[in-house]
């Protein structure tokens, strides 16, 4: 096969390919696009899809292949689930696939237990690879190989400059850089000192293999960049048997070639290495010529994506680890319970463009409630209980109450909540002296216990510090099943549960990790630790559940009703004390908070 052609397979006709694509569309879209009776939206259209629309109409790819390349050295984020599901996506769409490459060249900072949360990562997303795991180790032989072709071609030699006198010589974005005094080194010279570089001579620092572009090119990146350091250090992979690794930008291009990529995506700070990128695989005689597109990465308001922040954050114990259910990472926000369908409605939601884009947080969170609205099951919690007993129900009776598993879901089922004569309510919702419109409970006034009767409130009673320890009320047994008491209306409808029939639980209310947009840009220092929102978790003791919460599955996430979503705890959940994350609130607070804070100031 010629080495401008893609190796590819052959596959049905564009218009089948078209078609296949529509139809994983929506089977994956989130189904609030959608209901029975409305015709199905297409799949939303970008410049990418429209790249690989056009190369398949004229013949010019069979197949689409990609590949999503994370370094093992870290946790995925948010981010990087928009280039998962674009790169994973797109070959879906049109029947081609994607390959699951790491690039492991820097065995200093990588580990198998990134490539393992890594993986889990893509699956939680929904992505299998099939048997297309791969590795840049898998072709450190090949990629040596192709060192060799730079070498003998003059486009490649071995220079002796320390790191810092390369960095100086490297020329500044306005100046041009200067030759190094080894650019001229024979062929010979240089084949003979990559070997005796691959066999282990030399100390780490002492070369490295440089391309030989132009020291005077305007694109800083085309002044001869390394492809090649010394770093005797064991491989995660391939233990001792290298003690030279490639660098990025000669790895990426050559693994996308060994593997057919047809569509290299990546995100724009890679724009300038797109010519370096070429060059690399017309010179080194690569057996195909893949091509790199760029999109604009993902800016999420209110968090950081930057590695080095998010290292910082963990290191310095501003958040539990890596899985703190506030860390933007993916493995957070998995613990904290968004479902993966949310985080795929919120990458359709923003799109891809090369527009420079910054997302407030409150979009993710709208997405998260679109889909558990219509998923997750229902549920009472008590959070701040406040003791109730209905002075006229029998002590020791037990009614059973029925309510939906899920109000707009018939197909859910029931579940049925025991009333007992001593119940807890929401301390929030009872107020000694309410405000006009307060429709809770107050004394003398009445409300309706969600799927059960109306309560009167008759008597406060204070513990020996002044402290409302419980109230006295009595029930209207003629308000049954949402009867209204006779010659009165009653509004306020409140969440319970039986104090003596219900659970105990313990709630963690998360909240955004800042409390700016943008961390760090209001300070002189850019120190954006300073806008750590102080609020961004609170821990609830002493929570109660509905009776039928038992023996929850961790993960498992519900709607507690008036309160918002919250997800079974993966990590501190269990049987004997299960512990709930709050995933997002009922609505989005933050907006009317904030701009409360604002007035205040």
């Amino acid at each position: 096969m010629h080495r401008q052609e893609t190796s590819s397979i052959l596959c049905n006709s564009l218009e089948l390919r078209k078609s296949h694509g529509i139809k994983f569309y929506l089977e994956s879209a989130s189904v609030s696009s959608m209901n029975e009776n409305q015709t199905p939206a297409p799949p939303p259209s970008h410049f990418i899809r429209k790249i690989i629309e056009a190369d398949l109409e004229s013949g010019k790819h069979q197949q689409v292949v990609t590949r999503f390349p994370p370094e093992p050295n870290g946790f995925l984020h948010i981010g990087h689930a928009k280039s998962i599901f674009l790169n994973f996506g797109m070959p879906r769409d049109y029947g081609g696939h994607c390959f699951m490459r790491f690039d492991d060249t820097n065995p200093v900072k990588e580990d198998a237990t990134y490539s393992q949360a890594i993986l889990e990562d893509v699956r939680w997303l929904g992505f299998d690879w099939g048997n297309r795991l791969t590795h840049a180790s898998d072709y450190f032989e090949k990629l040596y190989e192709f060192a060799c072709v730079l070498i003998r071609r003059g486009k490649a030699y071995v220079d002796s400059l320390s790191a810092e006198k390369i960095r100086e010589y490297r020329g500044t974005l306005t100046e041009p850089g200067s030759n190094s005094p080894f650019r001229d080194r024979t062929i010979e010279e240089n084949l003979d000192l990559f070997q005796r570089m691959r066999d282990g001579e030399f100390e780490d620092g002492s070369h490295v293999l440089r391309a030989k572009i132009d020291m005077a090119a305007p694109n800083i990146h085309m002044r001869d960049p390394t492809l090649y350091r010394i770093r005797k250090v064991s491989h995660h992979r391939t233990g001792n048997a290298w003690c030279i690794y490639p660098m990025y930008d000669f790895t990426h291009c050559l693994s996308d070639a060994l593997e057919g990529v047809t569509h290299s995506l990546c995100t724009l700070e890679f724009e300038d290495n797109r010519p370096l990128y070429d060059w690399v695989l017309q010179e080194a005689e690569a057996p195909c010529l893949p091509k790199q597109y760029e999109f604009s990465r993902l800016n999420l308001q209110y968090t950081v994506l930057s590695k080095r922040k998010l290292i910082q954050l963990v290191e310095e114990n501003h958040v539990e680890g890596w899985d703190d259910p506030r860390m933007p990472s993916l493995i957070g926000i998995r613990r904290r319970g968004f479902p993966p369908e949310s985080i795929r409605l919120f990458c359709e939601r923003i799109g891809i463009s090369k527009s420079e884009n910054n997302i407030d947080f409150s979009v993710l969170e709208d997405c998260a409630r679109e889909v558990l609205n219509q998923d997750a099951p229902r549920a009472f919690a008590v959070l701040k209980p406040l003791k109730v007993v209905i002075t006229n129900f029998p002590e020791d009776q037990v009614e059973m109450l029925d309510a939906p598993v899920h109000p707009q879901n018939p197909e859910a089922g029931r579940r049925s909540l025991p009333l007992t004569r001593e119940i807890l309510i929401e301390e929030d919702d009872f107020l000694e002296d309410p405000p006009r419109k307060f429709f809770r409970l107050a004394p003398g006034k009445e409300v309706r216990l969600r799927y059960g009767y109306v309560i009167r409130c008759d008597e406060v009673v204070r513990d020996d510090s002044g402290k409302i320890s419980e109230l006295r009320c009595t029930y209207d047994p003629q308000t049954a099943k949402g009867a209204q008491p006779e010659g009165r209306k009653v509004k306020g409808i409140i969440h319970w549960v039986s104090a003596t029939q219900s659970i105990s639980t313990e709630v963690r209310l998360y909240d955004r990790l800042f409390r700016e947009a943008s961390p760090g840009s209001k300070h002189e220092d850019g120190d954006f630790l300073r806008d750590l929102n102080p609020d961004s978790i609170q821990i609830l003791k002493n929570c109660r559940l509905e009776a039928g919460m038992k023996n929850v599955e961790k993960g498992s996430r519900y709607q507690f009703e008036r309160l918002g979503y919250f997800c079974a705890d993966l990590k501190n959940s269990s049987n004997e004390l299960p512990v709930f994350n709050r995933i997002v609130t009922l609505r989005d607070t933050w907006a009317k908070l904030t701009k409360s804070d604002q007035l205040k100031k």
